[in-house]
């Protein structure tokens, strides 16, 4: 199960639950892809409040879908990683690739920040 969000009119934010792995991985691809392809924003946030647990295909999908977001200009981000999640970003070294936020809370106020300069 996936939620889908605005969290302004610019940014909009993906909630990803559970286990994401190889037996659900397209989903979660699929549901990337048209988050980052169908909505107009510039701006993606996908809040791993929810993540359990995430295994290469499902990072493998988040790089993808980070990759996808470049090519249309677009940003995406990822915050509020688990303990166990965020140590799968950080084996693989995605956590200095990917723009990774403690909460939507920082992520906002990183945001407000740049909308301010």
């Amino acid at each position: 199960m996936m939620g889908s969000q605005l969290i302004n009119l610019r940014v909009a934010v993906l909630e990803p639950m559970g286990y994401i792995t190889a037996a659900n991985v397209d989903d979660f691809q699929e549901k990337l892809t048209t988050f980052v392809s169908n909505h107009p924003n510039r701006d993606y946030l996908v809040d791993m409040h929810q993540v359990e647990f995430i295994d290469s295909a499902g990072l493998m999908a988040i790089v993808s879908a980070f990759r996808l977001a470049q090519h249309l200009n677009k940003k995406l981000s990822v915050c509020s990683l688990s303990p166990s999640v965020r140590i799968i970003f950080e084996l693989t070294q995605l956590d200095r690739a990917l723009e990774i936020y403690e909460s939507r809370q920082a992520y906002e106020t990183s945001l407000n920040a740049t909308l301010a300069a």
